[in-house]
């Protein structure tokens, strides 16, 4: 993507972005598509994010109903197309690795091309590939299944190699003439042959090296064994030396030629590898989303964002609970109170992971009726940001986080996730600082969702035209969280039903409850 969603620094981090980067690059076949994957980041241009939504549900289609496809052996020639442009020449493993990657760029045209499904991205891609149809013959002719330049590469090649297996064939008589001698089997280390330095030789023993005619060549690490090319083999041997010459010769121009071959293609096999690496993004975002039970939801132009049933895709669904959430078109903040580990914080981190999903291109964990706006930022204060380090305490590291989102809204329509605003320092001020706060947010034109404990809070939200109260549901008789969420009821702390269920005394509740102040039960 071209454009970059605004966000504070460690935002992402803390929605754990990255951690569905890592789970989507893991569905790349390419190692190209998985390095741009790793580098990722949700876009703010609506234009290129409905083009990248658009691709992924194109590509879900074709997943869904061509269930065997794969991209198949693309390979990264970027350092090889490099190479060959300055003359180098390339070795069988990378002779196939560009036999592959052409051969993926014209199978992949022939599939796209043949879609009978509405898919015109995709089949534009197609059309964009160019078979190098010349270039594929020609490797097929000159390398074989191994990348080995073949024997019919050439009638020269052919002859040497044809000439070479009789020489080879009639040094392999020689030796077993030689081997089976009764004169000399006695000066035989082993009844073997071996090479050495390219020479056909025989492992003699050596104190008979003076009495078997031949040159030596070696000797084995102990001395007792010396390797003598025999005396009848030193012309035919010079020959398959002169025969191995001229083959290595030939094998060289051939590459070379090939080699050239590829230079001059080089710009569309450039052209094609970067479109298959496209693809690979594109097949790689619909495989993910299937892997998460993902869905398109639609783009909200009026500003709804409406989550039904949206899961959080890192928790495993035995756990997780979904949540439904929706802040309606004039609502621009909402307030999410209830006990502490009912799921609140799991809860900012789900709208903000998945509106960070939506706007890279990829399907959300969430039923298809769900809306989602485009924002031009997201930003987040979630967790404890005390830091020993800078010597913060919780607040002052909260502040410093709130401070900064404040100083980068681009004032265009924002996402801004809190989570105990105002916490960590005298609930009278906290909540003061969290009201003034939320003030100057949504005067921003930001869209705001926080958590909190505070009752002054909820009992704004209550009274503000443009905010709404939720809460995460508590079960009262099993002293467990639901982990559902609630719109439009604000949530208690149930701190007092908690001891009351406990066992606390009677009196004791009674007391605590009488304390609590008028306007705040009201």
């Amino acid at each position: 993507m071209i454009s970059r969603i605004v966000s504070n620094d460690r935002c992402l981090q803390i929605l754990e972005y990255n951690k569905i980067i890592e789970l989507w690059a893991d569905q790349a076949s390419t190692h190209q598509g998985r390095e741009q994957i790793l580098n990722w980041h949700p876009a703010s241009e609506p234009v290129e994010i409905e083009r990248a939504l658009d691709e992924t549900a194109e590509a879900v289609q074709v997943i869904r109903l061509y269930t065997e496809f794969t991209l198949g052996g693309v390979y990264d020639l970027r350092e090889i197309l490099k190479r060959v442009k300055v003359g180098a020449l390339l070795n069988s493993e990378e002779f196939l690795a560009v036999l592959s990657t052409i051969q993926a760029a014209r199978k992949n045209q022939t599939f796209l091309l043949s879609l009978e499904i509405d898919s015109p991205i995709l089949k534009n891609m197609g059309s964009e590939l160019q078979p190098l149809m010349k270039l594929e013959k020609d490797f097929e002719k000159l390398l074989d299944e191994h990348g080995e330049i073949s024997d019919q590469a050439s009638p020269e090649l052919a002859r040497i190699r044809r000439e070479t297996r009789s020489l080879q064939s009639s040094i392999r008589n020689k030796l077993d003439g030689i081997l089976k001698s009764s004169e000399y089997q006695k000066y035989f280390q082993e009844a073997l042959v071996s090479v050495r330095g390219n020479r056909y030789v025989i492992p003699v023993k050596q104190e008979y090296r003076y009495q078997f005619p031949g040159l030596v060549h070696d000797q084995s690490a102990s001395g007792h064994t010396v390797f003598i090319e025999p005396m009848a083999l030193v012309e035919i041997n010079n020959d398959l030396a002169q025969l191995q010459a001229a083959e290595r010769n030939e094998v060289e121009r051939l590459v070379r030629i090939l080699t050239g071959m590829i230079a001059q293609d080089s710009e569309f096999i450039a052209r094609n590898l970067a479109i298959l690496v496209e693809l690979d993004l594109i097949f790689s975002k619909a495989w993910f989303s299937q892997r998460i039970r993902g869905e398109r939801p639609q783009v909200a132009s009026d500003g709804q964002l409406r989550l039904v049933e949206a899961r959080h895709p890192l928790i495993p669904d035995s756990q997780i609970v979904p949540i439904t959430l929706e802040m309606a078109k004039g609502c621009e903040a909402i307030v999410i109170t209830g006990p502490n580990t009912g799921g609140k914080t799991v809860a900012l981190k789900t709208v903000g992971l998945l509106v960070a999903m939506h706007q890279s291109g990829l399907f959300v964990p969430a039923a298809p009726e769900s809306r989602i706006p485009l924002f031009k930022g997201i930003f987040s204060d979630i967790g404890d940001e005390q830091s020993l380090e800078q010597s913060l305490s919780t607040f002052s590291g909260h502040m410093k986080q709130i401070i900064e989102i404040m100083d980068r809204l681009s004032g265009k329509g924002d996402l801004v996730l809190l989570d105990e605003l105002g916490a960590g320092t005298d609930p009278e001020e906290g909540t003061a600082l969290a009201i003034a706060i939320l003030e100057k947010l949504l005067s921003e034109k930001a869209r705001v969702l926080l958590t909190s404990h505070y009752g002054e809070l909820k009992a704004y939200a209550f009274g503000h035209p443009n905010m709404e109260n939720a809460s995460m549901e508590f079960d009262l008789q099993s002293l467990k969280p639901t982990y559902r969420l609630i719109s439009g009821l604000p949530g208690e702390s149930n701190a007092l039903a908690i001891g009351k269920r406990l066992g606390l005394p009677e009196e004791i509740v009674q007391a605590a409850a009488s304390r609590v102040r008028e306007e705040t039960q009201e």
